[in-house]
């Protein structure tokens, strides 16, 4: 083991990407997250680049690969990351949110290992802490599948990063400021595709290029702070193949709605006539619509794109009449050579449901956001660090929000650090229940769910009659829409502190999230791994000696 630490240190001393284990080849990346001047919707702003670079670099991984990154901060702020959807099997010390790690600190640098194990699929990695997602420091993170693991479709052409968002003209220091001192964010002034908004006075460079009855793969995720988008391709139809690491019947749309934190995989043949054409996403669910535009090219086009672009779905029942129509590839190899639908998760008694109901405050005239009743904070100690040094009593309560909130008062919040207790591989039922006006998105790190109802009004165990117990999506991000609910189930096997989050930054900043803590009793290797060497300690644990280490 002494042998592989060091050279891994020397492979990261002179930047290579090379093989280290014969088993699971190691890729390795040195990032330097600076700040720079961007402008993207035309308007001087600071950004956030990595290796000067706006969005950051795209990993492209394949299943079971290593990944060393050497993070580097030469912010004046404290900095961290999270690899929105990769699951760290036994390893949240690399979620890289505020209750597992501590944040670098300005001119130091981390790095984050971890393994993309038993996961393919479309990915995205951006910034957790203050609301540094506003500047930038976001990118795509692809994980292939092996050449051994057949794919339910032919190799693509080429395969394509397209990561679109919603995008404010203001800071990110001033948009921090505004949540400091208990307001919203407002509407977004725009919306970027790959980080650019295009003018379309016909002097755009093409952002991809088709080769003519050639077949393109397409990963759409949506990268912003607060809106929906709409994604479509003039004059094209999309076959959706993969969404957020499992692959789907392969059904045919002229649009998705990607809702934040979300991907799809789409493939896009290049059977139209030979020209430009608009790529274009647009907002959903407010009232002023803002549209994104970017230009793919033929390679033998000689015209321009038009200016009439496609049509955009109104309404929410539109989304949600869209999300039933997605489904489970049954008889499709994801990560590993069994079928996905050899899993029967219908088939598995429910032995606990947890109900969250998303609720907003203006208590003391500022706003804040809750789960259940209660709104949460970021301690000083990572919460995670404080369970594993044994002082979790000094950092935090478990489960101070009940399993059904019908007896908390609706407007009544309270701000405390939100950590709710669960039993390691209990198979549970989590039901999202949206009482407010506006869209919202859930992630849980750590894990992969299956979305088995999406439905209006309020739940209740009768409509466990509705749910889709064969076909239902495995994924990682959930939309509850305005006065809805959503259901999801799980096993919490994966050991550690997990975040589950409203992917909305305003929401999430101002505590409309919660960490559930998956511990197994035996404390053994064999479901979660020791602390690594390098893990940065802060707060109550910065000078305490480490616990028994788990042992096998």
């Amino acid at each position: 083991m002494g042998e592989v630490k060091l050279i891994l240190l020397l492979c990261l001393t002179i930047g290579v990407m090379s093989v280290v284990r014969g088993e699971d080849p190691y890729l390795f990346f040195t990032w330097k997250v600076t700040y720079g001047t961007i402008s993207p919707l035309g308007i001087p702003q600071q950004g956030i680049l990595i290796n000067g670079q706006f969005p950051g670099p795209n990993i492209n991984s394949t299943t079971n690969n290593n990944i060393v990154i050497n993070v580097h901060n030469y912010l004046d702020e404290p900095f961290l990351l999270t690899w929105n959807g990769i699951q760290h099997r036994k390893n949240s010390w690399q979620d890289g949110v505020p209750g597992t790690n501590c944040p670098i600190a300005p001119g130091t640098n981390y790095t984050y290992h971890f393994q993309v194990k038993d996961q393919i699929g479309s990915y995205i990695y951006y910034p957790t802490t203050a609301v540094h997602r506003a500047a930038g420091a976001f990118g795509g993170l692809r994980v292939n599948s092996r050449l051994l693991i057949p794919v339910p479709y032919a190799d693509p052409e080429d395969d394509y990063t397209v990561l679109i968002g919603d995008w404010y003209t203001k800071s990110h220091s001033t948009l921090r400021k505004l949540l400091d001192t208990g307001r919203s964010l407002g509407r977004p002034s725009g919306v970027l595709i790959n980080g650019k908004s295009y003018n379309g006075k016909g002097k755009d460079k093409p952002l991809f290029t088709m080769k003519p009855g050639k077949t393109y793969k397409y990963r759409i995720c949506n990268v912003g702070l607060k809106a929906s988008l709409n994604f479509r391709i003039q004059g094209h139809t999309m076959k959706l193949v993969e969404m957020e690491g499992s692959h789907t019947v392969q059904n045919t749309y002229e649009s998705l709605d990607v809702h934040v934190g979300q991907c799809f995989s789409v493939l896009v043949t290049a059977n139209q006539k030979p020209q430009s054409y608009y790529i274009v996403a647009s907002t959903r669910f407010l009232k002023n619509v803002l549209v994104g535009k970017a230009i793919i090219s033929y390679t033998n086009g000689k015209g321009p794109a038009s200016p009439k672009l496609p049509p955009a779905p109104v309404g929410w029942a539109w989304s949600l009449n869209q999300f039933r129509t997605f489904r489970w590839n049954l008889t499709a190899s994801a990560a590993r050579p069994n079928p996905q639908g050899s899993y029967h998760y219908g088939a598995i008694n429910i032995t606990r449901t947890i109900k969250l109901v998303n609720s907003a405050s203006r208590a003391g005239g500022k706003l804040r956001y809750a789960i259940n009743g209660v709104s949460h904070i970021d301690t000083a100690t990572p919460l995670k660090l404080a369970e594993y040094y044994r002082i979790a009593n000094k950092v935090f309560k478990y489960d101070t929000i009940p399993d059904d909130p019908k007896n908390v008062a609706p407007n009544k919040v309270t701000v405390e650090p939100n950590v709710v207790n669960t039993t390691f591989r209990n198979f549970v039922e989590i039901i999202f229940e949206n009482h407010e006006k506006s869209l919202q998105s859930w992630h849980l790190d750590g894990y992969s769910f299956f979305a088995v109802a999406i439905e209006p009004g309020r739940w209740n165990p009768e409509r466990r009659k509705n749910y889709n117990l064969l076909d239902a999506v495995s994924r990682h991000t959930v939309q509850v829409y305005p006065n809805s609910w959503a259901a999801i189930l799980l096993t919490f096997d994966n050991a550690g502190m997990w975040n589950l989050r409203s992917e909305l930054t305003e929401n999430r900043y101002l505590g409309q999230q919660l960490y559930v803590s998956v511990l197994s009793p035996a404390r053994s290797l064999r479901d979660e791994y020791n602390i690594p060497d390098n893990s940065l300690l802060c707060g109550l644990v910065k000078n305490l000696p480490k616990p028994p280490p788990y042992t096998i």
